[in-house]
């Protein structure tokens, strides 16, 4: 089950990921330029629901087909989304994550079917007009079929949430959000869920809490400090990086392996969470777009002319309230509470060097490119010349050779790569298992 929960959060994280410029671009055109914001502007303001109605939703829907088939699949799955979006008065990106991949699925079974018969000469002809057809079906589907019953979902969606948030039940919302987090499946709930909530309130209201429920970096703050202060071992040494990436850097997934490591203290990030939101609520708090990656600069930025205070309220409140519970459950911890050892030392060794080592996460970013920087920095001391690059795993090559990623991911690597050596790491700062890379290539170096 969780396998399967991660897996839907890495394809949503890779429809909505690579598209964040867009968000954060389209959330300061409104801090800036709406009436209410920093430099009112009616000329620029007009561009504000064009991007959020139409452009949005059909880079999600290209991005979901390219990820089911390439290019072309992108490409069909943007035609389709363009029915959803004609075909209501919402920003439709629930439509976009539904029509895109179905886009992309359906030409890849067209082409999967038809290609082997098609005569020699007639493959670009029959591959346009495929495209065109299905688009157009997929277009005319998504216009009356689809968009409608988004649209109703959405608008059912969001007369809940209206209603949890009246009823002052929204903070029980961490006991889902922060231990759905530590299990990595927290691209799920805030792209899939979270974001086009927000985005529907914000278009109405100017703000929207449902932006501040998941990306709030207080209560990781907060468990982080609790291990700087109090912990023991490589836990204790490596925390104060941790808390500089998690909290400046906006990669939350830097203190998810601290709460594996120690189960009870998955209570300090959900009382932190559950206290963020009860000031969130209480402050009327909200941001005019997702704060991606949830850094303290982007939650900032994305506050409204005004309305900082109530957010940092909230996120100060939930990083006390998280180390306050933490640090005795991290203090009084027998024994050296260091991160996990690799899951597995291969006994083999690569028969040649690799061209290229691979890091590998949901999204492709953060904690891959993270990772990235401190191994190249190991790999020059070492003086060791190797190529290095991260992907999402859903780009994962087939002829990867050598992956470095989490491991949760690496019965999913393997199944992807199966020919890929993968070195499994618990956390990407301090981690042994580079020692353990530059002593591989260095034997294979010495031949």
């Amino acid at each position: 089950m969780r396998a399967h929960l991660q897996q839907f959060g890495a394809f949503l994280a890779g429809m909505v990921v690579p598209n964040v410029g867009a968000f954060i671009a389209w959330g300061l055109l409104t801090a800036l330029f709406i009436p209410a914001g920093w430099l009112p502007n009616p000329h620029f303001a007009r561009l504000v629901d064009p991007v959020i109605v139409n452009l949005l939703p059909l880079l999600i829907g290209f991005s979901g087909g390219r990820l089911v088939y390439g290019i072309r699949g992108g490409v069909v799955g943007a035609i389709a989304t363009m029915g959803v979006v004609a075909g209501s008065n919402i920003p439709m990106f629930i439509g976009a994550m539904v029509m895109g991949p179905l886009g992309g699925w359906v030409v890849k079974t067209f082409d999967r079917a038809v290609q082997p018969r098609i005569p020699a000469g007639f493959e670009m002809l029959v591959a346009n007009f495929s495209a065109g057809l299905l688009g157009l079906g997929l277009l005319l589907a998504g216009d009356t079929v689809v968009g409608w019953a988004v649209t109703g979902a959405t608008a059912a969606m969001s007369a809940g949430a209206r209603a949890i948030t009246s009823a002052g039940l929204l903070p029980l919302i961490a006991l889902i959000i922060e231990p759905a987090k530590v299990l990595f499946v927290n691209n799920a709930i805030n792209h899939g869920v979270l974001a086009p909530l927000g985005i529907v309130e914000a278009r109405q209201a100017g703000k929207s809490i449902f932006f501040l429920l998941e990306s709030d970096p207080g209560p990781g703050l907060g468990l982080l400090t609790a291990y700087a202060l109090f912990g023991k071992g490589a836990a204790k040494s490596s925390s104060p990086g941790a808390i500089i990436i998690h909290f400046f850097g906006g990669i939350h997934e830097m203190y998810f392996p601290y709460v594996l490591m120690n189960p009870l203290t998955i209570l300090a990030v959900i009382a932190g969470g559950l206290s963020a939101d009860a000031v969130f609520v209480a402050a009327h708090a909200g941001l005019l777009a997702t704060p991606s990656p949830g850094s303290i600069f982007a939650e900032i930025a994305m506050a409204p002319k005004g309305a900082l205070l109530p957010v940092l309220a909230g996120i100060g409140v939930g990083a006390l309230i998280s180390f306050t519970v933490a640090a005795p459950i991290v203090s009084r911890a027998e024994g050296d509470l260091s991160l996990s050892p690799p899951l597995a030392k291969a006994k083999t060794r690569l028969a040649q060097q690799p061209r290229t080592i691979l890091f590998v996460c949901e999204a492709g970013m953060g904690s891959s490119v993270m990772g990235q920087s401190i191994l190249k920095r190991k790999l020059a001391g070492a003086h060791l010349e190797v190529r290095l690059d991260h992907a999402p795993l859903s780009e994962l090559p087939r002829t990867a050779e050598m992956v470095i990623a989490h491991r949760g991911l690496v019965s999913r690597i393997k199944e992807r790569a199966p020919n890929a050596r993968v070195y499994a790491v618990d956390q990407f700062i301090n981690s042994p298992v580079y020692e353990e890379v530059i002593k591989d290539l260095l034997e294979i170096a010495a031949g």
